[in-house]
């Protein structure tokens, strides 16, 4: 026993399992018999999972009392009847076709069914197991399935383009029809209330036919008015409603000798002339051979428009329209809402002093910057005190002439450039500072004077390689460089003085 359902999304097939669930295919083929199903619209679409349909109306109509089965639209009992939930049917494939079912209101275990009907979309649905009531599966029609799965539902799953049931046929019917059941003879129209639940008709025409030359204008329209938006938004229009004045006339192909007083003399017949003006190269003066011309009224504007077009000035035909710039009404604008912001913050571009620089990662001092070169992390002055040491110390070695043979110790080691050398007994560097220097004439002075060299000779070497006073010496002298790096002659002078009685001592 089969049932076919036309749709408007196709045909779908449904074989009924008649030994199973024999209540519910009675009622399903008893109904689509009498086409109850017709124009019923498919609802509560839950992709990969089910959809359903079965009541004439739909949920979304107020008039909706669920659907009914064969026997309460028959004989006016009950509209509903007690379902078969057969243990060995199960929703596991796509297709699946099952009653929907409400629990008894005194016995919860007992589940009620009516017309409403679920197929499913999906496979392994166990959720409907012991909920819907399964009678058929769909064999044929599963692409008209796969539409109604991809169709674009509301929160609620109902289509926003109708899907419905138009017809139902019944292909083979074992059983005897039930007293009082009339068959029709043809297919009954969709009722008012049936009307009154559609959306967008399954028929409608979605793509509906434009003129194009209304199209064209539209879109041309909506051009416009981006583009003048965007020049509201460059600060070349006032604002993007602007509309050029309308008692300015356009002139254009003018002879390059035609002059202002010419052109407005010829056009002040037509009324009072407020301006006259044509338009000149900036370097050279000469005419671009078009000019603007604003009337006091404008109906005296329309008359030249009507009667200048294609007269003969100075041997040329000119054309003349109503002039489409807004260039004079963005000046003042401009200038007004300029003048006005210097009025009130004075100073920058605009009045606005904040736009002439940003001051966000250094504190600007005033001065400006005439190259575009990076700049360095280090400041100028430290630069150039870092090159010129690097210069000095590199000039001094170049100039500094070897320590004579003297100056170095049993290791060859030298500790003529102040760090303690030989000649400083006390290992401070300048021998003016001393108390007192050693006198031969006296016992103590004479001992002192045998054996300084050596003990200063020790003590430089223990400074020497320890740090100590021979650092803070060269240290000392350090501060006395020129500004290109060299030692002062006075360093040079106390050398030699301490080269000098270091000699006299061992003679």
């Amino acid at each position: 026993m089969s049932v076919l359902l036309e749709t408007s999304a196709g045909d779908i097939v449904i074989d009924l399992l008649v030994d199973y669930a024999p209540k519910e295919c009675e009622n399903f083929l008893k109904l689509s018999k009498i086409k109850y199903f017709n124009f019923s619209p498919i609802h509560s679409v839950q992709q990969n999972f089910s959809f359903q349909t079965g009541d004439p109306l739909g949920p979304t109509s107020a008039q909706s009392d669920g659907g009914s089965s064969i026997w309460g639209l028959v004989s006016g009992g009950s509209k509903t009847f007690k379902a078969t939930l057969h243990p060995k049917l199960k929703h596991l494939e796509r297709g699946t076709v099952s009653m929907a079912t409400a629990p008894h209101p005194s016995d919860p275990e007992a589940r009620m069914a009516g017309s409403q009907f679920i197929v499913t979309l999906g496979d392994n649905t166990d959720y409907l197991d012991g909920k819907a009531s399964i009678f058929g599966k769909v064999v044929e029609g599963f692409d008209v399935l796969e539409k109604i799965n991809s169709a674009i539902v509301d929160k609620d799953g109902h289509p926003l383009v109708d899907i419905r049931i138009k017809h139902a046929v019944v292909l083979d019917d074992p059983y005897d029809d039930p007293p009082g059941l009339r068959e029709p003879s043809q297919s009954p129209p969709p009722s008012k209330a049936q009307l009154a639940t559609v959306r967008i008709a399954d028929d409608a025409d979605l793509d509906e036919e434009v003129d194009e030359e209304a199209a064209e204008k539209a879109r041309r329209e909506r051009e416009a008015r981006a583009q003048a938006l965007t020049l509201e938004m460059m600060g070349d229009l006032p604002f993007a409603e602007v509309a050029p004045p309308e008692n300015v006339l356009f002139v254009c192909k003018l002879n390059p000798v035609t002059a202002d007083a010419d052109l407005e003399l010829i056009f002040s017949r037509f009324g009072k002339i407020l301006s006259c003006e044509v338009i000149r190269d900036k370097k050279t003066g000469d005419s671009l051979q078009y000019a603007f011309i604003e009337f006091a009224e404008k109906t005296a504007c329309e008359a030249a428009y009507f009667k200048m077009q294609g007269v003969l000035i100075d041997d040329r035909r000119i054309h003349v329209d109503f002039s489409q710039s807004v260039s004079k009404l963005a000046d003042v604008w401009r200038g007004g809402e300029n003048d006005k912001r210097k009025r009130r913050h004075g100073g920058g571009w605009g009045g606005v002093e904040g736009l002439e620089k940003w001051r966000k990662y250094r504190n600007d001092d005033g001065r400006r910057d005439d190259d575009d070169s990076y700049k360095m992390v280090y400041g100028d002055e430290e630069m150039r005190g870092r090159h010129a040491r690097q210069g000095g110390d590199e000039a001094r070695e170049r100039r500094s002439p070897p320590p004579p043979a003297e100056a170095r110790d049993r290791n060859g080691a030298d500790f003529s450039r102040g760090r303690g050398g030989r000649g400083r007994p006390n290992g401070h560097g300048d021998s003016r500072r001393r108390s007192r220097s050693p006198r031969p004439d006296r016992p103590r002075d004479r001992a002192r004077s045998r054996d300084g060299d050596r003990h200063g000779r020790d003590r430089d070497r223990d400074r020497h390689r320890g740090g100590g006073s021979g650092r803070a010496y060269d240290d000392k002298y350090s501060q006395r460089r020129n500004d290109d790096g060299r030692y002062d002659d006075r360093r040079q002078r106390d050398r030699e003085q301490d080269r000098q009685r270091g000699h006299d001592r061992r003679r």
